[in-house]
C-alpha cells in the first residue's frame, strides 16, 4: 500500500441498549481510532450490490492493530469525512489483506 493512502480517520465503538422504556441503542464506548483507506462499492459491482442490497457498504483498510484492538461484527464504526459525517456503520466482516499482511480489511454496512 502506497504512502498517504490511509488518509481518513475512523473510530470504532460499541453500542449499549438505551436505559429506560425507549427502545434503541446509544454510542457507549470508543474502542479504537485509526487512519484508513475507505472504498465504496466499485462501479463494476454496482448491479450486484443493488441486487444484494449492499449498495451502501464500505470497505475500510487499516494497519493491523494486533493485540491492541480486534474489530468484530458486534462493533460499529464512524468515518471522519464530510460525506460520511453523522453516519454509522455496522461491521459485517473482518479479514486480513491478502496483498499485505500488515493490514486488515473491514466490510461495514450503513446502520439503518
Amino acid at each position: 500500500m502506497s504512502k498517504g493512502i490511509l488518509n481518513t480517520r475512523v473510530t470504532f465503538y460499541e453500542f449499549a441498549p438505551n436505559d429506560g422504556p425507549e427502545p434503541g441503542e446509544h454510542n457507549d464506548k470508543e474502542l479504537y481510532k485509526a487512519w484508513a483507506k475507505v472504498d465504496e462499492v466499485w462501479l463494476k459491482d454496482i448491479e450486484l450490490a443493488k441486487s444484494n442490497g449492499t449498495l451502501s457498504d464500505v470497505t475500510i483498510t487499516i494497519r493491523d492493530p494486533r493485540k491492541e484492538y480486534r474489530p468484530n461484527n458486534k462493533h460499529y464504526l464512524s468515518i471522519d469525512s464530510d460525506y460520511y459525517r453523522g453516519k454509522e456503520f455496522n461491521i459485517k466482516h473482518v479479514r486480513p489483506d491478502i496483498q499485505n499482511k500488515r493490514y486488515i480489511r473491514i466490510v461495514a454496512e450503513l446502520k439503518q
